[in-house]
């Protein structure tokens, strides 16, 4: 009898452990409350699940080869723009104190750039060596933008156009804003000794001044989730991310400089080229831990709309195109209120699809070419709108029908469209009879006449 006692509580027990770990993993999103611990978990959840889904760890493998490729390049541009302002040796050291676990890889990809540097400045050279060093910035950057707008869903890229200047603006400004946060450093620490020599706080000010690589990670971890991505990013979650992967990736560097005492089981297999691996190692985790901030800023922005995930994944063909006309008349009134257009961010907020059918909608209606992608500017911070593609006036619903109804390959099956051309006219007269019952309405009436506008 006492044995039987025994056992039914750990019984209870284990059932509670299942039924939390599958409210974890499942039951989460049936639950409507607004407390901070449920929204934590419904982010961590669809965190989690972003980062299985969107096969991460092989970008964060493609990344590491690109970065491996511009690591040269990339500090050429930054030495050739120090050593015009006079503050190369200075760019050096502060390389030196963000990356203290590579050292040894920043003094040999230093002697390289000083190879480059002077080949490149001799004859011919110098026009292949400036285009390829371009070339390998530019498709580093458009990598890493590539697999952030991946992790969004976001299928528009930034032209070519604004790739190169955008990209050329930021590492022209990087070894600028180096040297300022080192000369911010120096005077920092030049005020405290002055203000607190001889004081107990002096230890605790140069404690805290040590601090301003983790800080400076958190600003270039938030700029990075909230800038990259080709979309309209919430700045409280790009900020969360910023300053937790900051601190992770401080964490990381540490690690690797506490565990230099095993570098020497290295040396005793690659020799020279013990720093190789340490590298490469460091290198994919770092990408790791940054595309982990890009999931979480995702995750904190979407997290409301995920629970209609599982529907949207079976959503009917009937049902998918009411959506979609919906969105196309929202623009359509919009374009003839002479607003602003149509933006990804109000799609989501003011039309009240989620996310995760949102993308696929627009991306229907893109394709149909029954919307156009423009960028907006000044308001919306340069987010991607959409507007129709004719004028709404023109543009009827039977033929926003027909264009979504007939997207995508067909007739190019030969010996199945010959055999079954009978049925083909079938199906196609049925369908003629179907939307001629329904009045052919220009778009604009439509809006006009349909939308529940409170304006």
């Amino acid at each position: 009898m006492s044995e039987n006692n025994d056992n039914q509580p750990k019984g209870n027990l284990l059932k509670r452990c299942m039924q939390n770990i599958q409210y974890c993993i499942s039951g989460v999103w049936d639950d409507t409350r607004t407390l901070w611990s449920v929204k934590a978990m419904k982010i961590l959840n669809l965190s989690v699940r972003s980062f299985l889904d969107r096969d991460l760890q092989i970008r964060a493998s493609s990344l590491t080869y690109s970065t491996v490729l511009a690591i040269v390049p990339a500090l050429a541009m930054l030495f050739a723009i120090g050593r015009g302002f006079g503050f190369q040796n200075l760019l050096q050291s502060e390389l030196f104190r963000y990356f203290p676990a590579q050292r040894q890889a920043l003094e040999t990809a230093f002697t390289y750039v000083d190879n480059y540097l002077s080949q490149a400045s001799q004859g011919i050279f110098i026009g292949i060596g400036l285009i390829f060093l371009m070339w390998t910035l530019i498709s580093l950057m458009s990598n890493v933008e590539d697999t952030f707008n991946h992790v969004w869903g976001l299928t528009t890229k930034r032209s070519l156009q604004r790739k190169f200047t955008d990209y050329t603006a930021l590492f022209l400004l990087l070894p600028v804003l180096m040297v300022c946060s080192a000369g911010i450093s120096i005077f920092m620490s030049d005020a405290v000794q002055e203000v607190f020599e001889g004081d107990l706080l002096t230890p605790v000010m140069q404690r805290l001044l040590s601090l301003m690589p983790t800080v400076i990670s958190w600003f270039i971890f938030t700029a990075a989730y909230y800038l990259i991505p080709n979309t309209k990013v919430k700045f409280s979650g790009a900020v969360f991310a910023g300053i937790l992967c900051g601190t992770v990736f401080q964490g990381l560097q540490w690690l690797f400089v506490s565990g230099q005492v095993y570098v020497s089981k290295y040396n005793a297999i690659y020799g020279s080229f013990a720093f190789l691996p340490l590298l490469l190692v460091w290198l994919q985790l770092s990408w790791l831990i940054a595309l982990s901030g890009v999931v979480l800023t995702y995750s904190w922005q979407n997290f409301d709309n995920f629970a209609h995930r599982e529907k949207a994944q079976d959503v009917s063909p009937s049902y998918s195109n009411r959506l979609a006309i919906a969105i196309l008349s929202v623009a359509a009134n919009r374009f003839k209120r002479h607003e602003p257009a149509l933006t990804r961010t109000e799609v989501l907020r003011d039309c009240g699809i989620p996310a995760v059918m949102a993308d696929d909608l627009l991306n229907r209606l893109q394709r149909a070419r029954l919307l156009s992608v423009i960028v907006t500017q000044d308001k919306n911070g340069g987010e991607t709108a959409y507007q129709p593609a004719y004028d709404p006036d023109d543009l009827t619903l039977n033929t926003a029908i027909n264009a979504l109804t007939n997207l995508g390959n067909k007739d190019f099956l030969p010996a199945a469209d010959e055999r079954f051309s009978d049925l083909a006219k079938c199906l196609d007269a049925l369908r003629g009879q179907q939307q001629a019952a329904v009045p052919d309405i220009v778009l604009s009436e439509l809006a006009a006449t349909t939308l529940n506008d409170k304006k």
